[in-house]
């Protein structure tokens, strides 16, 4: 068990790290030429991620696939509950390490676009960490976007991307390259949902940068408005779109 809990900690980590760190080279340094390239920056980290903790643990890296897997009956509630404590930790290693490395730039960045770190200006930078309906990055181009418009892309985001991940994790599709298709997934997804809701499709990947974004200090910055909707668009919408997920290869399954 503890090595299991160790692989997606680290996996999670390493996730975040790349992905995360591909929203902050983008907001600090202007370093991508779109939406694209930060999406293949995420391709490479989950592959990365898969790769380094699945001889270890069965590599989640997400509650909301851990879930759908509990409800596949391949893990027990204990794991459950344990692999996203240690996915959640991860999260917060992977913004804190980014947080070390970029903090003289992002402190840099906040003075010189007269940004106070914690006020309503300040989402701009906390968004290299938790994510925000719409895109920050975005919202003169998406307009504005309701709470139920973000979970939709949030619960049909992770939706796809469990229900890959069952057909991939098939004894007759399984390969090697596996890790490499679930980054692609998971990069394809940004490209399209990303303007809407930061396409997170993580709980652990949102909340455990959230969680160390608010004390260091965007304080309720952190959290977007409205009140709970960190909770419901990027916590109970990626868990409901992967026990669906579960659900629906359950019946396709069937079928074949």
């Amino acid at each position: 068990m503890k090595r299991e809990l160790i692989g997606e900690f680290i996996g999670t980590a390493i996730l975040v790290f790349f992905g995360c760190g591909s929203v902050a080279a983008a907001v600090l340094f202007d370093s991508f030429d779109g939406l694209f390239q930060i999406a293949m920056v995420w391709c490479f980290g989950v592959t990365l991620a898969i790769y380094a903790s699945r001889t270890l643990s069965p590599a989640h890296l997400n509650p909301a696939v851990s879930l759908a897997m509990l409800l596949a009956k391949k893990i027990n509630s204990k794991r459950f509950l344990l692999y996203s404590l240690a996915q959640l930790v991860g999260g917060v290693l992977g913004a804190a390490l980014l947080y070390a490395i970029f903090h003289p730039s992002i402190e840099h960045y906040e003075s010189i676009h007269d940004i106070v770190r914690g006020t309503e200006d300040s989402i701009v930078t906390a968004s290299m960490f938790g994510e925000f309906f719409p895109n920050p990055g975005f919202s003169e181009q998406t307009g504005n976007i309701g709470q139920w418009q973000a979970m939709a892309a949030e619960f049909s985001g992770t939706f796809i991307l469990v229900y890959m991940i069952f057909w991939l994790c098939l004894p007759k599709n399984e390969s090697n390259l596996t890790p490499l298709f679930i980054g692609m997934t998971v990069a394809a997804l940004i490209c399209l949902l990303a303007p809407i809701s930061q396409g997170g499709f993580n709980p652990a990947r949102d909340f455990g940068p959230r969680l160390f974004s608010y004390f260091a200090g965007w304080k309720n910055a952190a959290f977007p408005s409205p009140d709970f909707s960190f909770f419901t668009v990027y916590i109970l919408s990626p868990l409901a779109g992967g026990a669906l997920a579960h659900v629906a290869f359950s019946l396709t399954k069937k079928r074949n």
